[in-house]
């Protein structure tokens, strides 16, 4: 392979062992890292994202908590003053997530009491800051079909998450965003969403059978049982992506940490609310990936799930696979899948 900014050449061999090389890892949904949040502001979005970039995530999309609205806009600066410095040492910051305000007060999940309707104001606030490219919605909350088809018309991807919703509902909104010529998602598919049951086929149902709309999936075993992943997968083989859903406290030391304001406590692997709810995660994409390997998915297709799916997504057209004109974003993995060296746009930032 040669690659200066842009790919070259490209020559595969099979080998039964590493070491292997991937395209580098997207991450649609990640609240923090190594002590710094999306809600810091600019100074915690450059510590997460020089984090996460040592495991192999080359493009990620800051992501926001329910806050007081001055507290979410202000996060939102913090992430478009990161991106505007241009710093070739960090992952690509293509945009943010804006997880909340515009979400349901039943189906908070570990997101602070602070939901707000998808007004007007709200949304042309959001727009003239023209940093968010991803935006989670309940298409229960009234007037939400309306924003989202104001999202849509603006490129930004409006993803149907911490919702109540009927399947009736959500398919309303994701005809409404289709016909505008806009994308839908599904924000960590099955948490903090109407469960599927037989005759009320809800949120995780309308996911399943809107074929052309993408889900989000955390597969730290915690949030997710490997077999309701394989049940995902089955049902969106080429629309499902990981993501991680890190909080502050990933790549730290296990005990009591924050987020959104929240008490926090992270034992075994798992973050949790005082009460028991699981509070975003403290996984990374290369341990997905170890994961999905795990329970017998090839390496080739989890390499889709992490990168792939997700630049089709969010239309990254430049990245996402190997392929000769594509950015030279890499990741290099050993025999044990663990990362040695990282590659954004050519540059060599890990190893």
């Amino acid at each position: 392979m040669r690659f200066g900014e842009w790919i070259e050449a490209v020559e595969f061999g099979v080998t039964a062992r590493g070491p292997y090389v991937l395209p580098g890892f997207i991450d649609t949904h990640v609240h923090g890292g190594n002590g710094g949040d999306t809600m810091d502001g600019a100074e915690g979005v450059y510590t997460l994202a020089r984090f996460h970039v040592q495991r192999g995530t080359t493009t990620l999309y800051p992501t926001t908590m329910t806050n007081p609205w001055s507290e979410v806009l202000g996060a939102l600066r913090g992430v478009k003053e990161v991106v505007e410095q241009r710093d070739k040492t960090l992952p690509s910051i293509p945009g943010a997530h804006l997880e909340g305000p515009f979400i349901s007060p039943e189906k908070l999940g570990a997101q602070p009491a602070c939901t707000l309707g998808p007004t007007a104001e709200h949304v042309q606030e959001v727009l003239e800051l023209g940093i968010v490219k991803l935006v989670t919605l309940a298409p229960e909350i009234p007037g939400t079909v309306q924003a989202a088809k104001r999202f849509a018309r603006a490129g930004v991807r409006v993803s149907v998450g911490h919702t109540n919703a009927t399947f009736e509902e959500v398919g309303a909104l994701t005809q409404a965003v289709q016909e505008v010529g806009g994308t839908v998602g599904f924000t960590h598919l099955y948490n903090a969403m109407s469960a599927l049951e037989s005759r009320a086929p809800g949120a995780v149902g309308a996911a399943f059978a809107e074929q052309d709309t993408y889900a989000e999936l955390i597969f730290d075993t915690h949030h997710v049982h490997p077999g309701s992943f394989l049940a995902a997968l089955s049902a969106k083989p080429e629309h499902l992506h990981l993501i991680t859903d890190a909080i502050r406290a990933c790549g730290l030391q296990e005990g009591q940490t924050e987020l959104g304001g929240q008490v926090v406590s992270v034992s075994q692997g798992a973050a949790r609310l005082e009460d028991g709810t699981l509070a975003g995660s403290v996984l990374t994409l290369d341990q997905a990936l170890r994961n999905a390997c795990n329970i017998g998915i090839s390496l080739e297709q989890v390499s889709d799930l992490l990168s792939g799916v997700p630049a089709r997504y969010l239309g990254l057209k430049d990245r996402g696979t190997l392929e000769v004109g594509k950015r030279a974003d890499l990741v290099l993995l050993d025999d044990d899948l663990q990362v040695l060296e990282v590659y954004v746009v050519g540059c060599k930032v890990v190893g």
